[in-house]
C-alpha cells in the first residue's frame, strides 16, 4: 500500500507528463475494449491496434447517452455479448437524473475493470491524501458525520442491482471495517429508506458523538443546508430524544431505531441539557463549532449550482473551514482538487491523465457556431471554455459528459479547470444554467434593497410552445418572507420593480431575442415554501439517489413545470 507521500507523488508524475499518459490511456483502453459491438461498427476489426488519437477522432464519432441507450437496456434484459465492454458487468449506477426530461436517473453500467480500479485508486486515494496532509488523522477524534443515504437499491431485470455510485462500497460489502468505524452513524441509518429519517438519525448520532466529529461531509452543499435546516426545525425534538435513550416513535424502521439505540447508550440528560443550551437561544451563526467543539472542517462540492448554497452554508459553519470536493463524475474520475482550502469561485481541478482520455470542444456563451473539432489535453487554452468529453475503461467512447469547464491554467503539464455549468441541452436554448444562477444572485440583491426576502430555490422553464416563446423563472421564497398572503399587492408591485436586474443578467441570447420580439414577456412565478421539496420527492420516486439529488436549474420536463406553477401563489410580469 502507497503511503500519502507516495500517492501525492504518482500525482506529480502523472502530471507532469500529462500527454504521454493520454496517448497509453487511450491505447490500453483501445486495445482492451476493441472487440465491443459499440466500437466495431466504427472500427475494422484489428485495426484498434494502430489507431492513434487522430485516427480514433475520424472514424469513431462525438457520442452522447442517447447512443448508448439501446446497448444498456440489453445488457439490463440480460444480454451479456460484449457490447460496451470485454469486463464482467458488476451492477448499474444512478446518475443524478434532475436535468433530463424525464426527471429519471440515467443507468450508467459499472464493469469489472483492473484498469478503470487503477486508476480509481489513484484519484480517491490521492483526494484522501490531500485531505489528511492538511489535516493528519487524530486518535481520539476521528468521526466523521457522514450525511450519506445509500437508498433502496433496486434489481435489473438481468437480476444485477442498480444504486448510486456514492454508495456502492456499502451496498456491496466492500466498505473495510476500519471505514465503517469513522461513521458517527451505524451503516442501518445510511441503509434506511426514509431521506428525513435518516438526516434525523444522522444529526442525532452526530450530537451523541460530538467530542469525537473531526469532519462532517456529504456529496453536495445543498445535502448539508437541508440537514441543517432540520437541526434548527428540529432540536427540541433531538434533545428529548436524548434525554430518553432512543429515537422518537417517528422513526419508525426497527433496524434504524435498533442501532440508533445503541449507539446513544442510554438517556444522556447532560447532552441533552447541553444542545438545548446552544440552540434555545436559535442563533444559527457559526452553530456548527458550538455544538461541534474539535470539528476540523466541512467538506462537500460548492461549485457549479451548489455555489448558490456556500453563503448560507458559511453562516451555519462560522469559522470552521468549508472544503471544496473533486471532479468525479459517474463514468468516470475528471480531476481532482488539490488547493481545497479554496472558496468555490477559486475552486481548480487538475485533470486526471490517467482517468480517461479526455477530449474538449470549444464552447462560447453566445455563439451557436463554434468549432466542431475536439482538442486533446495538450492543445487547450488558458481563459477559453470547453465541453468535456471522455473515452473510459468502462465502455463510453468519444462520450458527452455534458459539463462546461474554463481552462484557468496548468499544473505541471495537465490542464486546470474550473467547473462553470452543464452544457446546454440543445441550441435553441436562450438561457444557460450560468448566466440564470448569476441573474438570480442580482435579483436577489434588489430584492433585498426593496423588502425582506430570502430567495431559497429557483429554476426556469423555456416555453416553446408559446408565441413567442417564453421564458418562465419559478423562485421559492423563505417562510419568513415578507411576501406574505396579506401584502401580496405591495409583495408584488416590489417583485415587478426589480425585474430588470434579473432580465438584465440573463445573457445575450436572452436579449437578442427578446429585442428581436422572438421572446416575450418574462414571467416569473413567487412559489410557496416547500415547494421545491415536491421537486425532490419526485426525482428520489424516480429513482435519483438521495445523496446524488440536485436541483434542476433548467427545467425540461412539462409534467415538473405544471407542478410548479400549481404551487405558485402569485405571478409577475414587467409588462403587466
Amino acid at each position: 500500500m502507497m503511503t500519502n507521500e507516495e500517492l501525492l507523488q504518482k500525482l506529480e508524475d502523472f502530471t507532469n507528463n500529462a500527454q504521454h499518459h493520454q496517448l497509453e490511456t487511450l491505447s490500453s483502453i483501445l486495445l482492451h475494449n476493441a472487440t465491443v459491438h459499440y466500437l466495431q461498427t466504427f472500427i475494422a476489426k484489428g485495426d484498434s491496434l494502430s489507431l492513434d488519437p487522430s485516427t480514433f477522432k475520424h472514424v469513431v464519432p462525438l457520442s452522447s447517452y442517447e447512443d448508448y441507450v439501446d446497448y444498456i437496456n440489453q445488457m439490463a434484459d440480460g444480454n451479456h455479448h460484449p457490447l460496451l465492454s470485454v469486463d464482467p458487468l458488476l451492477c448499474f449506477f444512478y446518475s443524478s437524473g434532475t436535468s433530463s426530461s424525464s426527471m429519471k436517473p440515467k443507468l450508467i453500467p459499472y464493469f469489472d475493470s483492473s484498469l478503470s480500479k487503477a486508476a480509481s485508486f489513484i484519484a480517491h486515494r490521492g483526494s484522501a491524501a490531500v485531505l489528511q496532509r492538511l489535516f493528519p488523522p487524530r486518535p481520539d477524534v476521528n468521526k466523521i458525520l457522514w450525511f450519506l443515504y445509500a437508498d433502496n437499491i433496486t434489481t435489473a431485470k438481468c437480476g444485477l442491482k442498480v444504486m448510486a455510485a456514492s454508495t456502492y462500497p456499502l451496498q456491496s460489502g466492500r466498505a473495510t471495517p476500519q471505514q465503517l468505524a469513522t461513521f458517527s452513524s451505524p451503516l442501518e441509518v445510511i441503509l434506511g429508506t426514509h431521506v428525513e429519517h435518516q438526516m434525523y438519525c444522522h444529526l442525532l448520532c452526530g450530537l451523541r458523538n460530538f467530542n469525537v466529529i473531526d469532519g462532517i461531509t456529504t456529496p453536495y452543499a445543498i445535502g448539508l443546508v437541508k440537514a441543517f435546516g432540520l437541526l434548527e426545525s428540529k432540536w427540541e425534538q433531538l434533545c428529548d430524544d436524548l434525554d430518553h435513550g432512543f429515537p422518537s416513535d417517528e422513526i419508525s424502521e426497527v433496524p434504524m431505531r435498533e442501532a440508533v439505540t445503541k449507539t446513544l447508550g442510554g438517556p444522556q440528560p447532560e447532552l441533552a441539557n447541553r444542545v438545548r443550551l446552544i440552540c434555545g437561544n436559535k442563533n444559527w451563526g457559526g452553530i456548527v463549532y458550538r455544538l461541534w467543539p474539535n470539528i476540523r472542517y466541512i467538506r462537500c462540492v460548492t461549485t457549479g449550482s451548489m455555489k448558490q448554497y456556500y453563503l448560507k452554508l458559511k453562516h451555519y459553519a462560522g469559522e470552521v473551514p468549508i472544503l471544496g470536493g473533486d471532479y468525479f463524475a459517474s463514468e468516470c474520475c475528471v480531476g481532482i482538487n488539490l488547493d481545497i482550502m479554496q472558496p468555490p469561485e477559486k475552486t481548480r481541478f487538475v485533470i486526471l491523465p490517467t482517468a480517461a482520455y479526455f477530449e474538449f470542444l470549444p464552447f462560447n456563451m453566445n455563439e451557436d457556431n463554434v468549432s466542431k473539432e475536439t482538442v486533446d489535453l495538450s492543445s487547450v487554452e488558458v481563459g477559453k471554455m470547453y465541453e468535456v468529453f471522455v473515452t473510459t475503461y468502462r465502455g463510453f467512447y468519444r462520450y458527452r459528459l455534458g459539463d462546461i469547464v474554463r481552462i484557468v491554467g496548468f499544473h505541471n503539464s495537465s490542464p486546470q479547470v474550473e467547473y462553470v455549468m452543464r452544457a446546454p441541452k440543445t441550441p435553441g436554448e436562450v438561457v444557460t444554467e450560468k448566466y440564470l444562477i448569476s441573474a438570480v444572485e442580482n435579483f436577489q440583491l434588489a430584492l433585498r434593497g426593496a423588502m425582506r426576502i430570502e430567495i431559497v430555490e429557483f429554476a426556469s422553464f423555456l416555453d416553446q410552445e408559446s408565441r413567442p416563446k417564453q421564458l418562465k423563472v419559478f423562485v421559492e421564497v423563505e417562510e419568513e418572507s415578507s411576501f406574505l398572503e396579506d401584502k401580496l399587492k405591495e409583495s408584488a408591485i416590489t417583485f415587478r420593480s426589480c425585474i430588470s436586474s434579473l432580465e438584465n443578467g440573463l445573457g445575450a441570447t436572452y436579449k437578442v431575442q427578446r429585442d428581436k420580439g422572438q421572446l416575450g414577456n418574462l414571467l416569473i412565478f413567487i412559489l410557496r415554501p416547500g415547494a421545491f421539496d415536491q421537486l425532490s420527492e419526485l426525482a428520489l420516486k424516480n429513482g435519483t439517489s438521495a445523496s446524488q439529488y440536485k436541483p434542476p436549474k433548467i427545467i425540461r420536463n412539462q409534467e415538473v413545470v405544471k407542478l410548479l406553477e400549481k404551487l405558485a401563489f402569485v405571478t409577475v410580469s414587467l409588462d403587466d
